[in-house]
């Protein structure tokens, strides 16, 4: 039984995200929160007053600097932390893992725990298990946690089990440590950058009677994608009547990301860290006072903030105080920031409660990044004009993300506007569709895998194919691969003649396969064991006559621009076509017209991967037991996904006739997908 009476109200539609509340010993909080951290016992800059007028509810707290100082006994003696730093709220104390983490060349770690080097007074001290939740219970924290081993998320897998492995033994010393303490407890995952460790730390940690459970070693080594992957990954594998904490996480958008994957409890010191060096948040985005362009300035830092900073205080004084290095200068900055936060997790729970999270989520995503060095100073000179590489009715365009695609002139659509067009082909195309395994395994008759490039543009795609089979061949004898057959199908090839003339701005064309195909429409791997073949023409006209394939890369232009690529009936003879063979396909488009247009041509369709800033992507096969068998293991659009179909106004495809749609209708609420029987 839960000491803190877990009550989950709502689950927000479309999104992971949760509202829910849960009883401490110090008060009621209501989730998704943020806790400032008070590592010392104090949040750097800050009164408990001005703590509370931002909104703060509860605290984190670090038991390896309080161990170390003032010491057990300061604690004892006041009866706990709440009324030796005068805070009536709950409390969180972080175990000291992290710390002892940062400290690798003082300490030494065993079974026991982690032996170190005090850097008060130089004493050793050993922080275990016991004495962790020893220190835990002396401050009298309303929140402990379990000590775990934090490694680098980045760490290899044979580092990641052990450190997994003495965590979990951890974990059920902890346990035993508490004891009938009313203080409650929460584990933490652990399993780095690894898929398997992560579900298996928490599978294992669920089966123990912790009050909540938290995921640790993120935000140590690993990029934003890979962090929110994890995220995610772990929030499936948790129960949903615990919560949910990600440590140490992060910025505004990573606790946006981090809630929309089911989180609901966050700290971090940027807040008070980046407002020493004079950065704050806004809603228009993040502004560095140091910056001349607020010297005059009689604005609030955000006209949309009641804290005490911008109720009192022009962006000019505040410039001023961070321009002379004053202190009260770190304590407004710090104030505001702190408020920010707490409205913003306000404003997420508000949304979750009404179920307008997605929307909202989308929005804010937007807000968050901004920044005010897009806002020059003063007015910029008059740029030259220079134009971009052109061929027919394609350009080179350049996003302000700092990466080259395609723009086609007459539609304004570009290729890869939302992500580097050789990461999303190595993410959504390349590793979802689990293509290195692919090679490698083995058939009767060592039959060719048929890879459909459909949409082959400046060829990102099939170049990253074509790299992931070099490096294969590399790796591994030819005859344990095997045979590749790549076949694109482009009707207008200028926008790969001109990437290919223009490498420099696509590296991934530095290959001359690539002019092969331009000058002669095929490639011969000199192994032999792949072909690339190039089908110019209409798609359309091909799709019969092709080899069937087993993977299909679907990438046309989206289908306002190419809408016959996108219609039931296309997807209908496809599934038709590839009906004696299983094939998966996977597309960047996750609109509900394209995904209904997959289930009433024949396919199972699924949620994809997300790529960067694409939330979500589309998946699609021929068999509907097919997902388990992949690493992603994509998830099949289920319930949930029909009853927000059944309310879409993209319920119906466009072209289709009044007439026919209850006969559309009745196909997809009867799909086998649905119907929850065989195949």
């Amino acid at each position: 039984m839960s000491r803190l009476n877990f009550t989950l109200e709502n689950e927000a539609t479309g999104s992971k995200a949760r509202a829910a509340r849960f009883q401490t010993l110090h008060g009621e909080v209501q989730t998704p929160i943020f806790m400032p951290v008070g590592t010392q016992a104090t949040v750097k800059g800050q009164t408990v007053e001005s703590l509370k007028a931002t909104g703060s509810r509860v605290l984190l707290a670090n038991t390896y600097h309080l161990l170390l100082r003032p010491g057990p006994a300061v604690f004892k003696k006041f009866g706990g932390i709440h009324r030796f730093m005068n805070w009536d709220g709950p409390v969180l104390t972080d175990s000291g893992g992290f710390q002892i983490f940062s400290l690798p060349s003082e300490r030494a770690m065993n079974e026991d725990g982690a032996r170190f080097k005090s850097y008060v007074d130089g004493d050793v001290h050993l922080l275990s298990p016991e004495s962790s939740i020893g220190m835990q219970k002396a401050i009298g924290s309303d929140i402990m946690m379990a000590l775990d081993q934090c490694i680098p998320s980045t760490a290899p897998y044979d580092q990641a089990v052990a450190a997994m492995e003495l965590t979990h033994r951890w974990a059920r010393r902890s346990l035993d440590a508490r004891g009938d303490s009313p203080q409650a407890l929460f584990g933490i995952v652990q399993g780095a950058c690894h898929h398997d460790l992560r579900k298996k730390s928490a599978a294992f940690l669920r089966e123990l009677p912790f009050d909540g459970l938290a995921i640790g070693g993120l935000a140590v080594g690993e990029t934003h994608a890979e962090r929110y992957e994890f995220t995610g990954l772990v929030t499936d594998h948790l129960p949903k009547n615990l919560p949910r904490y990600l440590m140490g996480v992060g910025t505004p958008i990573d606790i946006l990301e981090a809630v929309h994957r089911g989180v609901d409890m966050f700290d971090c010191i940027i807040p008070s860290q980046l407002a020493q060096r004079g950065t704050v948040f806004s809603s228009h985005g993040k502004l560095h006072c140091r910056r001349a362009a607020y010297k005059l300035s009689e604005a609030p830092l955000d006209a949309q903030c009641d804290c005490h900073t911008c109720k009192n205080y022009s962006r000019a004084y505040l410039h001023h105080l961070v321009k002379a290095d004053e202190m009260l200068g770190w304590h407004l900055l710090a104030t505001h920031n702190i408020a920010f936060y707490h409205r913003l997790m306000r404003e997420m729970r508000a949304s979750i409660l009404c179920d307008d999270f997605a929307a909202f989520y989308e929005r804010k995503r937007v807000e968050l990044v901004r920044t005010d060095e897009e806002n020059p100073s003063v007015q910029p000179k008059k740029a030259k004009v220079f134009l971009l590489p052109r061929l027919g009715d394609y350009e080179i365009h350049q996003g302000t993300a700092g990466f080259s695609s395609i723009r086609q002139l007459s539609s304004g659509e570009v290729m890869h506007s939302v992500n580097r067009p050789s990461d999303e082909a190595q993410t959504l195309y390349v590793d979802q569709s689990d293509l290195a395994a692919r090679l490698l395994q083995p058939t009767a008759n060592n039959d060719e895998l048929v890879l459909w490039d459909v949409g082959l543009g400046a060829a990102s795609n099939a170049m990253a194919a074509l790299h992931c089979f070099e490096k294969i061949l590399a790796a591994h004898p030819p005859e344990k691969i095997r045979p590749l057959r790549l076949v694109s199908f482009e009707v207008d090839l200028d926008p790969l003649a001109l990437a290919a003339k223009n490498a420099g701005y696509f590296p991934h064309l530095r290959h001359r396969a690539p002019h092969a195909i331009l000058k002669e429409g095929r490639w011969q791997h000199p192994d032999n064991l792949l072909t690339w073949e190039l089908l110019k023409g209409d798609f359309l006209s091909f799709l019969e006559s092709a080899h069937v394939p087993d993977l299909i890369f679907y990438d046309p232009f989206s289908s306002k621009t190419d809408t016959d690529l996108w219609a039931p009936e296309v997807f209908a003879r496809l599934f038709k076509h590839c009906a004696g063979k299983s094939a998966d396909l996977f597309t960047y488009s996750s609109a509900t017209a394209v995904r209904v247009a997959l289930l009433a041509g024949g396919f199972f369709v699924a949620d994809g991967v997300g790529t960067g800033p694409r939330a979500a992507t589309t998946a699609a096969f021929t068999r509907k037991d097919r997902p388990a068998e992949l690493p992603s293991s994509p998830r099949l659009l289920g319930e949930e996904w029909l009853a927000r179909w059944r309310r879409s106004v993209s319920k119906f495809p466009a072209a289709l006739p009044e007439s026919e749609r209850p006969r559309f209708e009745q196909l997809i609420e009867t799909h086998p997908q649905f119907a929850h029987r065989a195949f």
